[in-house]
């Protein structure tokens, strides 16, 4: 599904793309179940400009929405977390498989850098810089760097577990558990080489520490691009409380996207 409908300036950022499920369609909208991220719903206030994407099989399409209810308690008494979207008045199908753009909406997914996880002990410290630097961030003491360059560059190995040579990938979406991932065919054999991986994907300009993790590689297809699609789950076995700096940095960026989209109407 959906993230908040940004303006050129914000996609600097790249889009976060979040799954949830289609319930009910009728002349008042689109009913879908509330999307979720690491047991946490993410609430998607009245008002809200919203790119969607339905995908069936090899096609995909994109179009624009807004968010016409927040129910909690579900309509009907469901009892779980529902949200009901305006109907599009134009749908586009994405012409490729690699693309997510069209005339009137477009997508702009984060960049992942993405490693083989040697020693899963290891990523202890680093998890826990990670949070330090994220809780100086929410004091208002973010330093002075940049997010960018340092993940172009890579990270400094004093900081990283002990992992293999990294890769990129393209985060494509966020599920209730974890991440899916694309990455090149030239990176199948690395992808291949293990079951856990750190990942490190940046959300700037809204969180400026990124978000770094133990993710397990569930499953793994090559798409008609020619890219593997990887389906990946969060592995906190190693340090369960970095579970909770992960979800209030992915709320906070969802949040503040929301909150300048509003300030934008206001204004």
């Amino acid at each position: 599904m959906a993230r908040p409908q940004t303006n050129g300036e914000d996609l600097i950022s790249g889009d976060l793309l979040v799954r949830c499920r289609v319930i009910a369609l009728s002349e008042e909208g689109l009913l879908v179940e509330a999307p979720v991220t690491l047991g946490k719903t993410i609430e998607i206030p009245v008002g809200v400009e919203l790119v969607a994407m339905m995908a069936i099989g090899q096609n995909r399409w994109l179009f624009k929405s807004r968010c016409l209810g927040w129910f909690p308690d579900g309509v009907g008494g469901s009892g779980r977390p529902e949200l009901q979207l305006s109907l599009p008045q134009r749908v586009e199908r994405c012409q490729r498989r690699r693309d997510y753009r069209v005339e009137t909406a477009s997508l702009d997914l984060p960049g992942v850098q993405m490693w083989p996880l040697l020693d899963p002990s290891t990523v202890v410290l680093a998890e826990r810089v990670n949070e330090a630097e994220f809780m100086k961030e929410l004091d208002g003491n973010t330093g002075d760097w940049s997010l960018a360059d340092d993940l172009n560059s890579g990270c400094d190995d004093e900081l990283l577990p002990e992992v293999g040579p990294g890769f990129p990938a393209k985060l494509v979406n966020l599920g209730g558990g974890g991440v899916g991932l694309t990455v090149e065919d030239g990176h199948a054999g690395s992808l291949g080489s293990r079951s856990l991986f750190w990942i490190r994907f940046g959300l700037p300009p809204m969180v400026r520490t990124p978000v770094c993790a133990t993710a397990r590689l569930v499953h793994s297809h090559m798409q008609s691009d020619r890219k593997i699609y990887a389906g990946m789950t969060f592995d906190f076995s190693a340090n369960p409380p970095h579970k909770r700096t992960v979800v209030k940095q992915i709320l906070r960026a969802i949040a503040c996207q929301q909150k300048m989209q509003m300030a934008r109407q206001a204004g």
